[in-house]
């Protein structure tokens, strides 16, 4: 029953990926931790494989309508797939199973990987109540911040290579800030850059983690299916409200699993 419940989270992932164009990664850790009873270290390893593989699916279908920035997204990829591959090779290993004990309270590795991410979702759900400011005029001149843009890459790499998640919540704002990208083609470009830091960080997985591929790619397989689905439901449905109500939606599942973690 839990395993038809994961699979049907899958398909819900990639549904909400087509409607929104984001955040369905974000409930890819819950599911594989809550529903299939994966450890933290191999859900998240699971989520950077799901995430990326969507986000390629989605990237091809933006390239062949000339959507993405590809020196945008070179300049913001190359930092964000070295820290996060470093991140999942070396920074996640080398993390005790316990972190610090206080009292009768003790931080393990499990714990912590999963309050962290707790804590992104609630960033991200802010992100997603509060919406974003549409700025599409389509001949605004691309104007690199280059340094700016390099350190937010690291920075967005060790975040997703930690908590597993695609992290376009904090790509997209760089994006449109530091690289004058117009808000369609950030959110366009974005995808590319989260599909390639996403399937990169996982060969430092690969590499350290016994992988269940069967099981994997039948996930990642239904998470697709589900994200055409979203594309042509898209047609029908209002973005807005839809994306308002799933950030509350995640503000109330970081909210659950910070209790669940500490208190339950």
């Amino acid at each position: 029953m839990d395993l038809i419940l994961g699979y049907l989270g899958a398909l819900i992932v990639g549904l909400t990926l087509g409607l929104l164009g984001g955040g369905g990664s974000i409930l890819t850790v819950p599911i594989l931790v809550y529903l299939l009873a994966l450890n933290p270290v191999t859900a998240t390893a699971y989520s950077l494989f799901v995430v990326g593989t969507t986000s390629l699916v989605g990237s091809f279908r933006n390239l062949s309508k000339g959507m993405v920035d590809i020196k945008v997204a070179v300049v913001f990829a190359i930092p964000a797939f070295i820290a996060v591959y470093l991140t999942r090779r070396f920074m996640v290993p080398a993390i005790p199973d316990e972190i610090f004990t206080v009292n009768n309270f003790v931080l393990t590795k499990d714990l912590g990987i999963m309050l962290f991410f707790a804590l992104i979702m609630l960033f991200a759900s802010i992100s997603m109540i509060r919406g974003r400011k549409s700025n599409d005029k389509e001949d605004k001149k691309v104007k690199l911040n280059i340094p700016l843009i390099v350190l937010e890459g690291a920075v967005v790499g060790v975040l997703t290579g930690i908590v597993g998640a695609g992290g376009g919540f904090l790509i997209i704002p760089v994006l449109v800030l530091f690289a004058n990208l117009p808000m369609k083609r950030a959110v366009a470009t974005s995808l590319l850059i989260i599909a390639a830091k996403s399937l990169i960080g996982f060969i430092g997985d690969v590499q350290n983690l016994t992988i269940d591929w069967s099981f994997l790619l039948t996930f990642t397989g239904i998470s697709i299916i589900g994200i055409f689905i979203g594309i042509y439901l898209n047609k029908f449905i209002n973005e807005k409200p839809l994306k308002k109500a799933f950030g509350w939606f995640v503000l109330l599942m970081g909210i659950y699993i910070i209790a669940k973690e500490l208190i339950f």
